[in-house]
């Protein structure tokens, strides 16, 4: 198990260029499985949960070739091609322990279902966040016509022909709504999803497959329709860049008080990510395709127009997203004034916080879904401690706070950073930051 050891209160500079998105890549990946053509996928981020996932596709007999000479500074080019798909190996302890361990896994029913008519799962890892069904998935997969069996810790989802029909999701879930889609589009007739998630991941999803001979309109709405086509062929797709990363060096430059130019964060995809950070009181200037963060002495919290406490809460698209925040909770530790964090969807993310309690941080856990955050203004600086990621997000959140505290913090368990973050270390010293990996 390796470690990060973090020497705080260093000022970065620089320039850093955000991975492609991590989200989108779990999806596109499984969606090379929809037809025996090449597939060539770009920015491909070098993190854990993509590559465990890249190692499922091999597994299943899908060819890989890396393209080495495209690499670039968000990740890598890789050509799929699954006309070997070996379905034999779904019954496989080998398999059922590498897709138990990861959550994207999930994604891989669809595109099975749609092309082969089966498709067996594990029940699925990921962050330990709470609850998160997949009801979803099921039930969306039965109204197309399949049969799912819950048996000995699998879903075992079969399927003689699917057949297009009108869908309301119970919930605007992103994964599920790709998995549906991808179900959807080799399936006889039109299908209908009414309340689909409208992220951006399923945005380019779609638009990756409408360009392998996918026929779906509404595209970007919650409102999709699909027209089932014969077959699909190969394409060529590039990742966006990850907005997580994006928002996270946002407030990492803000607790920092560093001048950053995030480059290339096509700031059209980011919805209210740099709002949210503004009204923290944190100067985001856009310049073209870039965000530039000027180092800051102090930052204060706006209040709402009559005079009450912020709140700054998580929403589906285009509300602010879950996964960021953990991260604009520790950067208004800092901040001049008080703002109520309101995790909506997940009651195990804001568990965290008792680590940046011990740092010194003035932090009220009002339930699992609320915490009140009164900012020290830089008066009382954190100070470094020794601490456990628990989670992706969280992980990156404690990661900020020690390298703006003072003395030297220890966070463990760092292979769940290392899950959603490209060479985090390698990118932070590149910009100043005092960080080694034990």
């Amino acid at each position: 198990m390796a470690s990060f050891e973090i020497n705080g209160g260093r000022r970065l500079k620089g320039e850093i260029v955000p991975q492609g998105a991590k989200n989108e890549a779990l999806q596109v990946l499984c969606a090379v499985l929809l037809t025996s053509e090449k597939v060539r996928i770009s920015d491909i981020p070098d993190i854990r949960d993509v590559n465990r996932l890249i190692d499922l596709l091999k597994l299943l007999g899908v060819s890989v070739r890396q393209d080495v000479t495209a690499t670039t500074e968000s990740g890598r080019t890789f050509e799929f091609q699954a006309d070997q798909v070996n379905l034999e190996v779904l019954g496989s302890a080998e398999y059922r322990e590498q897709a138990g361990t990861l959550r994207g896994s999930i994604m891989l029913v669809g595109p099975l279902l749609s092309r082969f008519g089966r498709a067996v799962v594990p029940q699925p890892g990921g962050d330990k966040i709470g609850r998160r069904r997949l009801d979803t998935h099921f039930i969306g997969m039965e109204r197309l016509g399949a049969t799912v069996e819950y048996k000995r810790g699998a879903y075992m989802v079969n399927a003689k022909r699917l057949k297009g029909c009108y869908m309301l999701l119970d919930e605007a879930s992103v994964t599920g709504t790709a998995n549906l889609v991808m179900t959807a589009v080799l399936s006889h007739g039109t299908t209908t999803i009414m309340n689909a998630a409208c992220e951006p991941y399923v945005y380019q999803l779609c638009k990756m497959l409408n360009s392998m001979g996918a026929r779906i309109s509404g595209v970007g709405s919650n409102l999709l329709t699909i027209r089932g086509v014969r077959e699909l062929h190969g394409c060529e797709h590039r990742l966006l860049p990850d907005m997580i990363e994006v928002g996270s060096f946002i407030g990492m430059a803000a607790m920092t008080q560093s001048d950053l130019t995030i480059r290339n964060a096509q700031v059209q995809h980011l919805g209210l990510i740099p709002q949210v950070f503004r009204r923290l009181g944190i100067e985001v200037w856009q310049k073209g395709d870039d965000l530039y963060i000027p180092a800051q002495e102090h930052y204060e919290i706006e209040r709402f127009m009559d005079g009450s406490i912020m709140t700054v809460a998580d929403a589906p698209w285009p509300g602010f997203t879950p996964d960021l925040i953990s991260i604009a909770l520790v950067v208004a530790t800092q901040a001049k004034g008080s703002v109520l964090i309101h995790q909506k969807m997940f009651e195990s993310r804001l568990f965290f916080v008792d680590k940046l309690i011990d740092m010194g941080a003035q932090i009220i856990l009002c339930d699992p879904h609320r915490a009140t955050v009164i900012g020290l203004d830089r008066v009382h600086k954190l100070r470094g401690v020794r601490m456990t990621s628990p989670d992706i997000r969280a992980g990156v959140a404690l990661l900020i706070a020690a390298l703006s505290a003072d003395g030297t913090s220890r966070i463990d368990n760092i292979e769940q950073i290392d899950r959603g973050y490209q060479h985090i270390d390698d990118r932070l010293r590149r910009l100043g930051a005092d960080i080694r990996r034990i």
